[in-house]
């Protein structure tokens, strides 16, 4: 297993319940697929720096966790498809 970082954006036109929600979904893929959550990070609401689709806030989370590489592809699907993520990354931090 591999460590990774992930730092994804939430909309705030959302409700406070539906933004912990999407967090929530994404913690429950890395716990599903045998992954271990190690940090969890609620930095929560700031401007972003150039609007994104309109939008000119976001809710930004950062996890921790170990993860082979099919999970990192999931988490990398979930959040593509998720209309209330605004953006994500996903980085490995094993040093090479």
């Amino acid at each position: 297993m591999n460590k990774y970082e992930m730092m994804f954006i939430v909309k705030t036109t959302i409700d406070e319940g539906a933004i912990k929600s999407v967090a929530e979904n994404l913690k429950s893929v890395i716990t599903s697929m045998k992954g271990e959550l190690t940090e969890e990070k609620e930095i929560g609401n700031k401007k972003l720096a150039y609007p994104i689709n309109k939008e000119i806030t976001g809710f930004y989370y950062v996890f921790n966790f170990n993860a082979n590489n099919e999970l990192v592809a999931e988490l990398d699907r979930k959040a593509k498809i998720d209309e209330n993520i605004i953006r994500h990354m996903i980085i490995s931090l094993d040093e090479e």
